[in-house]
């Protein structure tokens, strides 16, 4: 059991006013606002939102204002004020399909309905430092040739695939089936893909990037190609019980990728593509890239294949993706750990006195037996 330290909680005290001092930074320079975060660090916030399950930008803002920029600090933040809200129910599956969208692109099909709509983008940009951006020239008034408004329709490219038959079809799920909610309920083992892509979709960014990159190195049975990734805004809606009818709650934005893999069949069933789905908050490619990735490694027994990497170990991938108990596990070794390091400090101590007296003692017994052999 841990033991206060005299003028601990003074010392707590002092520690949260330096540590707000040290956020605010220099006092001559403007602090920063929600909305400058939320507007200029898109990427962050969404990062946020998605590792802290809750998808609201200006809290997100404030969480990273308050964390100091600690994105994982930021989610956990996060996190904790989830847990205050009212819950009213479980809206309806979003529909990607009729996603308003800022960017879609493909790397299986050059010609697709809709076209290649590459957005906002890091893709094309030389890494190279823009030092206008210190000069406080953003480059935001430049002008932007934006493609004409088409209403031609932007099919899936799976769902190309599958008219085709070339690629598994999508899962027939029971609506009324209950659905996992990690966010209520701890994990338990065996997780059906459910819990698997809700545990991914908050997973920390880095680790699936670090797993999705392992089986591309040959840990695991993805070879993949892009067939999709979408981002742009999409309605949320709920059944409203007393009206009979579902009400738009509001908007989003999400990007949803969906990855086609390598060929699978059996004496029954014809060869076709598999499918690998990530789907994140905001606009965080890598993420719902890697996500899917690890998803398809996650699939390995349901498609008959045998499991020889760790992204396909789904205990270890689901027990571990979770940066904030993650964070908590690594973090806990700050707190005092005094009466255990000191029993362990007498055990070493006593171990090193029996090896020394027994080194000494053979030392001993070696000279007399010298000494009766001359």
């Amino acid at each position: 059991m841990y033991v206060a330290v005299k003028g601990g909680e003074r010392a707590i005290r002092n520690a949260h006013k330096l540590l707000a001092r040290r956020r605010r930074g220099d006092t001559s320079v403007p602090a920063l606002t929600l909305e400058q975060i939320a507007g200029q660090l898109a990427h962050s916030v969404a990062r946020v939102m998605g590792e802290g399950s809750l998808y609201d930008e200006m809290l997100a803002a404030l969480a990273i204002k308050q964390a100091r920029g600690d994105l994982i600090e930021a989610a956990f933040l996060m996190r904790a004020y989830r847990t205050t809200l009212p819950r009213f129910g479980y809206s309806r599956p979003i529909d990607t399909a009729r996603m308003l969208v800022e960017r879609r692109v493909s790397a299986t099909y050059k010609d697709l309905p809709g076209g290649q709509v590459l957005g906002p983008t890091f893709d094309y940009s030389h890494r190279l430092l823009d030092f206008a951006l210190a000069a406080e020239d953003d480059g935001s008034d430049l002008p932007v040739d934006t493609a004409p408004v088409t209403d031609e329709p932007m099919p899936r490219v799976t769902d190309l695939l599958g008219e085709e038959g070339l690629i598994e079809p999508d899962p027939v799920t029971d609506e009324d089936a209950p659905v996992g909610d990690l966010t209520r309920e701890p994990l338990s083992f065996p997780a059906d893909r459910d819990l698997r892509l809700q545990n991914l979709a908050r997973g920390d960014e880095g680790f699936l990037l670090a797993l999705a990159y392992s089986t591309q190195r040959g840990y695991g049975r993805t070879h993949p190609f892009a067939g999709e990734i979408r981002y742009g805004e999409v309605e949320v809606e709920f059944f409203a019980e007393e009206l009979g009818f579902a009400v738009t709650l509001g908007t989003i934005k999400v990007t949803e990728c969906q990855m086609v893999n390598q060929f699978q069949g059996t004496a029954k069933a014809a060869p076709t593509f598999t499918r690998g789905y990530g789907l994140v908050f905001g606009q965080v490619e890598r993420k719902a890239m890697s996500m899917a990735m690890v998803d398809r490694s996650m699939r390995w027994q349901e498609l008959g294949e045998e499991q020889t990497a760790p992204a396909q170990d789904v205990e270890f991938v689901l027990s571990h993706s979770d940066n904030i108990q993650a964070t908590g596990f690594v973090e806990h070794l700050k707190l005092p750990h005094y009466v255990d390091f000191q029993a362990e400090l007498d055990l070493v101590r006593r171990m090193r006195a029996e090896w020394f007296d027994r080194r000494k003692a053979d030392a001993t017994d070696g000279n007399q037996g010298r000494k009766a052999a001359e």
